[in-house]
């Protein structure tokens, strides 16, 4: 069955396949193919006072909300826009003070309660998906996840309690678990978190481990390019997951988090599973399949080991998670295996919170290569390494290795950001300062 369509794509949906998105013209490899302004959106509180509240510039000088003093704003007219969904925490956290401490789900669903009482019309945000046609799949949380939506309803209700007229709890519950399966993540050119946000039409994009779109943003909206050729007929996909992984690591994400397993063709042939599970060469004896069947049990365990670790622990000590982990599975794994790159990365950026910039730089120069090769062509990933390496060096005095790198990043950043985009004319400016 075919449905209204949005500036030469179309919603679609197949018996089994459920709601997609088609092309109906050629896209060629960095068009924008839509844009989506957020239906409901939050910045995250480690950002407030660098990005304002409303539009997200990133830029010195912005004024503080007089009475909260915690919302910062470019100007008057950003503060007046924002006052509708400012005000829902402003009072607030003056009550609470310190104990102010709602989860960003939390907050942007309270945002999303007070947007569908002030328009009850499609958005410019639901030209082909409206915010009520999101899966909840309420059906398949599992006894963690139902916890968790409890969890967030509670709070919900105790510090919104005079701000909000709340729906019942099944409506509560819908738009949770609807928020959770579809909502994004906002983050700057660096892939730093920047908020979280809805984005329906967005959202109608089915997975592909081999995408052939990407959805960057430009302040508060999202821009879908082309990152492959797109011709009338194609199906459009998104990548919903980090696309580093084995095959069998995406799969089980995908499952966890989204309830489906893909068979995209990179899912169907497998075809860097290989390379990514790299094995050391010249060891004596080649591990069996049990062996390298206990590393990658190890490897998973202390990614989530440091994952809560990095709660509680100090920055030395999560630095010492790293280097310890990184002996252990470099007796058996290259250097180039996602394991180890992933905690690599890791380590990475404990050295650059550390201000180590000759320790990150060390673990960059070891991740920029397999990346380029693990991720796809046009990958932010990719593009946020470069740039981090690009500006390490440049900090170091490596002008011609920071220019270098910056310019790598730039290659995919035109392609991934769109060349007019305020990312990218930042990445030109440092270029041509050198």
């Amino acid at each position: 069955m075919k449905t209204e369509g949005i500036e030469g794509t179309e919603k679609f949906s197949s018996p089994g396949k459920g709601r997609g998105l088609n092309a109906l013209k050629h896209f060629k490899v960095g068009d924008l193919v839509f844009a989506c302004p957020a239906y409901a959106y939050v910045l995250t509180e480690n950002e407030r006072g660098a990005h304002c509240e409303l539009c997200f510039t990133r830029r010195e000088g912005l004024s503080k909300c007089g009475k909260c003093k915690q919302a910062y704003y470019c100007d008057v007219d950003c503060q007046k826009s924002d006052w509708p969904m400012h005000k829902l925490e402003c009072s607030a956290m003056c009550a609470y003070g310190e104990n102010w401490c709602p989860s960003e789900t939390v907050r942007l669903v309270a945002r999303i309660i007070v947007k569908q009482k002030l328009h009850k019309d499609r958005t410019q945000s639901e030209r082909l998906l409206t915010l009520k046609e999101f899966e909840s799949h309420l059906d398949k949380l599992d006894n963690e996840k139902n916890e968790m939506n409890e969890a967030d309803i509670a709070a919900l209700h105790h510090f919104y309690s005079k701000q909000l007229d709340f729906p019942d709890k099944a409506t509560l519950n819908e738009l949770f678990a609807g928020v959770n399966n579809n909502g994004f993540t906002i983050e700057d050119e660096e892939l730093s978190h920047l908020g979280s946000a809805v984005f329906p039409d967005v959202a109608l994009m089915n997975h592909s481990c081999d995408p052939n779109v990407i959805v960057t943003y430009k302040g508060t909206t999202a821009e879908v390019r082309a990152v492959q050729d797109i011709s009338p007929g194609d199906e459009i996909f998104n990548s919903y997951i980090d696309l580093l992984y084995p095959t069998e690591d995406r799969n089980e994400r995908l499952i966890d988090s989204y309830f489906f397993e893909c068979d995209c063709p990179e899912c169907t042939s497998k075809s860097k599973d290989k390379a990514k599970m790299e094995i050391r060469k010249n060891l004596s004896t080649p591990p069996g399949p049990e062996e390298i069947k206990k590393m990658v049990t190890y490897a998973k365990n202390v990614i989530e080991e440091f994952r809560r670790a990095k709660h509680y622990k100090t920055p030395n000590e999560l630095l010492e998670i790293c280097e310890l982990s990184l002996e252990k599975m470099g007796a058996l794994f290259a250097e180039t295996n996602v394991y180890m790159l992933h905690m690599m990365y890791q380590a990475m950026g404990v050295c650059l919170y550390l201000q180590d910039w000759d320790g990150a730089m060390k673990y960059g120069e070891k991740i920029i290569k397999p990346y380029s090769v693990h991720y796809p062509l046009y990958s932010l990933n990719t593009a946020s390494m470069y740039l981090k390496l690009g500006r390490l060096y440049l900090g170091l005095e490596k002008k011609s290795l920071g220019v270098k790198a910056l310019k790598k990043a730039l290659a995919i950043m035109e392609i991934a950001h769109g060349k007019d985009h305020h990312y990218i004319a930042e990445v030109r400016k440092e270029i041509e300062e050198q």
